[in-house]
């Protein structure tokens, strides 16, 4: 299947085998084989081309989940049945349910890992966390997803701006304003903007926060995260008339870990 999906992505037998470290030769028989094997022809090979049949193409849609759910498991197995590890966003405190589980499980090691909104569904996908506290939206498929509290949102501004100092602000005051994030995280500004996203890589809480303060642009944080990493270079106002940020817990939903179930129900405890 890894060797069906290196075809498929460089649309070339020759490069695909290069990547892999094998030879071509090789590569042609197990495609062939997997094709016997399918009873469906894969690829529509000429001189100049290699293409995807229809069949393939269906195959490559579960190919690359497949693949990527397997070494998600390779890690986790890797990591040992006596580590649990806890993703979560920046603004959210998970110290008390990840002390209540230590305590329930003294031989288990219970870590945690901060992410970004990038990465927060990420890291179950590939395994480098059981359980994430998620913002939403996030894509839920193949999750299970566990709603747990919802909170404001602001818009986080200089110190010096048009807008600092007032209690709260309407979407359109910020249609002029260039946003700092992904422009799917806050749908709303997209809706009313008159400026693009400034074309910013995938920045960390405090980078966003930086490059605010030096006047580029804004960003648009849930109301926790924003008083968590207060500066005085900054400031927030509280967006009216859209919707609260939804906080989850999700996990991979094929797992049938107690800790999972145990884990969630310690986290609403403590919400």
């Amino acid at each position: 299947m890894r060797y069906f999906v290196a075809v498929a992505r460089h649309r070339h037998f020759g490069r695909a085998a290069a990547e892999l470290h094998i030879a071509q030769p090789v590569l042609s028989r197990q495609i062939r084989a997997l094709e016997g094997e399918l009873r469906a022809q894969l690829f529509r090979r000429d001189k100049r081309a290699t293409e995807l049949t229809d069949a393939g193409r269906r195959l490559l849609a579960d190919a690359e989940p497949l693949l990527a759910a397997a070494e998600a498991l390779q890690r986790r197995v890797a990591r040992g049945a006596d580590r649990f590890v806890v993703a979560f966003m920046p603004g959210l405190i998970v110290t008390d349910p990840v002390r209540r589980l230590r305590e329930r499980h003294p031989g288990l090691a219970v870590e945690v890992l901060r992410t970004t909104w990038n990465d927060q569904v990420e890291v179950l996908r590939d395994g480098r966390a059981d359980v994430s506290l998620v913002r939403l939206p996030i894509d839920q498929r193949g999750l299970t997803v566990r709603p747990l509290t919802h909170e404001p949102r602001v818009v986080v501004l200089p110190a010096g701006h048009r807008l600092a100092g007032k209690e709260s602000v309407a979407m359109t005051d910020l249609a002029g304003e260039r946003l700092l994030q992904n422009p799917d995280a806050v749908a709303e500004w997209r809706a009313v903007a008159t400026v693009a996203a400034e074309p910013v890589p995938a920045l960390a809480v405090e980078e966003k926060l930086e490059n605010v303060a030096a006047g580029r642009g804004i960003v648009v944080l849930p109301l926790s995260t924003a008083t968590y990493y207060t500066r005085p270079d900054v400031t927030w106002s509280r967006i009216d008339g859209i919707p609260d940020n939804q906080v989850s817990l999700a996990w991979v939903a094929e797992r049938r870990d107690p800790l999972l179930d145990e884990f969630a129900d310690l986290l609403k405890r403590s919400s």
